[in-house]
């Protein structure tokens, strides 16, 4: 295969364009560590592009992944396909491969915007800021995902998980899915990912949270937890699927997003 290496990650440049020359060089050499950017470099410059750049990045890792109960699901519907978020990358990126393989290359996932940087993974993203946006705030590109005929992934917690009351467990989930799958009539599938990143990266985001930082400093460590989890084999279980008139108004959208949250984690 020939290599293409216009797909690297450049992070300096990503750095300047997002904060000017503020960040000193010494901080920067730093994160290109940190983030092991020569190894994910090595994979991005292959040209992988869609589903076929989350089936070659798992394979790339050395990751396998136990599939349950997809193959209950139908071939010829749209689902709304929520899950937990354990690792904040690899678990993207399997699902991706998973439900892009079994749908023919009909997925998009509803990401944060700096996943656009991953050119190979670009085409099936559609990003957003933030995941618990009210429906009407969300951009055109979304409300287009959740009305064409792609299934449609996203991990509602909008970051990964946090170690909470002695558990690995999703912040609230928010309510945006509820209000699209109702809208476009589609029924919502539960997905729970049993995973978890290194004890490290829960101790670092709890110091996060009681020193008051804001900044999600948690988040500069997933491509570094992805690198650890090479090799690891992980279980994926999918539930039967919620009909959309499920979510009614005798629960507010928010209490439906925690009741399917729930649902998840007693797959």
């Amino acid at each position: 295969m020939s290599e293409h290496p216009e797909l690297a990650i450049d992070l300096e440049k990503i750095v300047r364009e997002r904060a000017g020359n503020r960040v000193p060089g010494f901080v920067i050499r730093w994160l290109k560590r940190l983030i092991h950017e020569d190894f994910i470099n090595e994979f991005l410059v292959r040209g992988h592009e869609g589903v076929e750049f989350c089936v070659k990045g798992i394979e790339y890792l050395g990751v396998t992944v136990t599939v349950e109960g997809l193959d209950r699901l139908p071939d010829d519907r749209q689902f709304t396909f929520v899950s937990n978020h354990p690792l904040g990358a690899i678990d993207g990126v399997a699902l991706g491969g998973i439900i892009g393989t079994k749908y023919e290359g009909r997925v998009r996932y509803l990401v944060n915007d700096l996943l656009m940087n991953l050119k190979g993974l670009a085409p099936i993203c559609v990003p957003i800021n933030k995941f618990g946006a009210q429906a009407r705030n969300l951009p055109n590109q979304v409300n287009e995902a959740f009305e064409g005929d792609n299934q449609v992934i996203m991990f509602p917690a909008g970051i990964c998980s946090r170690l909470i009351d002695g558990q690995i467990r999703d912040l609230p989930w928010g309510k945006a899915f509820i209000q699209k799958s109702v809208q476009t009539q589609r029924d919502v599938v539960p997905i729970h990912f049993i995973a978890q990143n290194s004890p490290r990266f829960y101790r670092i985001a709890q110091w996060c949270k009681r020193l008051g930082i804001k900044f999600n400093l948690a988040m500069l460590l997933l491509p570094d937890e992805m690198y650890r989890s090479r090799g690891k084999h992980f279980i994926v279980r999918f539930g039967q699927p919620i009909p959309w008139q499920t979510f009614d108004r005798s629960r507010r959208p928010a209490e439906w997003a925690e009741w399917v949250k729930t649902r998840a984690y007693e797959l």
